[in-house]
């Protein structure tokens, strides 16, 4: 047994032109008061992982581009990237349209993710700061509020490792996604 090589792994990949035009699971993430760069590059990388419509960012002034390219490791040329400076506000004119939004947070109304039913389509993925979490603005305007079991004596995980579990969790579920 061995590991593929990148060439190997690239021979069953489309071409680039072919997935710029390819249609994109009708999952957004939105991003709020995440402060690091590295956190948020690698949301772009999931992203592009699992072909999702796009990542909002709200609310990061700090944002540095060199390392959100670092841990992206090139995928924000195939990811749409908005920066916003209102969550609320996008959040708003996002479920306007039609969008189902679930946030990751622990709340008193929260469910455990492995029992997160996403039949709504398109949906909306919030994930708050690591600091604070989501606001209390976002989680009101919520259609689904989606914790992580925690085993440990922590309260929480790295807000990336959080985004990515359930990610992976909403892909693996949504029968309306490919």
């Amino acid at each position: 047994m061995r590991k593929l090589t990148t060439e190997e792994l690239r021979q069953s990949k489309m071409t680039r032109m072919a997935y710029a035009s390819q249609p994109k699971n009708k999952v957004i993430l939105l991003l709020d008061g995440i402060q690091s760069s590295h956190n948020i590059g690698a949301f772009v990388r999931l992203a592009d992982a699992f072909l999702i419509e796009k990542v909002i960012i709200c609310n990061a002034p700090n944002l540095n581009p060199k390392k959100l390219t670092k841990t992206s490791i090139g995928t924000q040329k195939w990811v749409e990237i908005q920066q916003e400076v209102n969550a609320v506000d996008v959040t708003k004119k996002l479920k306007s349209k039609g969008y189902f939004i679930a946030s990751i947070e622990l709340c008193k109304t929260s469910i455990n993710y492995l029992t997160a039913n996403y039949s709504q389509q398109p949906t909306v993925l919030v994930l708050g700061s690591e600091k604070y979490g989501v606001s209390e603005e976002l989680i009101q305007l919520s259609d689904m509020l989606i914790h992580i079991q925690m085993f440990g004596m922590g309260n929480s995980m790295n807000v990336s490792s959080a985004g990515a579990i359930v990610l992976a969790d909403l892909i693996s579920k949504a029968t309306w996604l490919k």
